[in-house]
């Protein structure tokens, strides 16, 4: 069986927060969803330039922070800015969205499920880095790309 450069590019999922952005990767196969940190906001464009540069990239996916109702949350102001430079520096690699709603909370669960101590969990980029993880799985799930196959990999 072959594959096309497309097949095997990978998927890489953005957590993007004012100060901090959680990041995660698939492996080229789509069957693995591995965080690959957290970086200040500021340092983002740089890293992904630097990553495109040596990896195949299919798509980016960002997490939309949703209200319950489904509105729009405060965050969106300065995310919104975030996908514009994101797209003008990569306008070959599509920018999907992705409701991330709970990541958090399911971040911090993952943690505590873990048997990560208090103080780890208390680490904001994990939880960031882990929530960038769980925002890319939900994608590939709903995607229903090999979902039985579906791993995460915190690191």
């Amino acid at each position: 069986m072959s594959y096309s450069k497309q097949q095997l590019g990978r998927i890489l999922a953005i957590d993007y927060g004012k100060k901090r952005v959680g990041l995660a990767v698939t492996d080229e196969m789509k069957i693995i969803a591995n965080s690959i940190g957290t970086l200040h906001s500021r340092e983002v464009i740089s890293f992904l330039e630097k990553y495109v540069s040596k990896e195949n990239v299919e798509c980016f996916v960002v997490g939309e922070p949703k209200q319950m109702d489904y509105s729009e949350s405060e965050s969106v102001k300065y995310i919104e800015p975030f996908i514009k430079q994101l797209k003008k520096v990569f306008p070959d690699i599509p920018v999907k969205r992705f409701d991330e709603r709970f990541t958090s909370k399911m971040a911090f669960q993952t943690m505590i499920d873990a048997g990560l101590k208090k103080k780890d969990r208390q680490n904001k980029a994990l939880v960031d880095s882990i929530s960038a993880t769980i925002i890319l799985q939900s994608y590939m799930e709903s995607l229903n790309n090999n979902t039985d196959a579906v791993s995460v990999i915190v690191q």
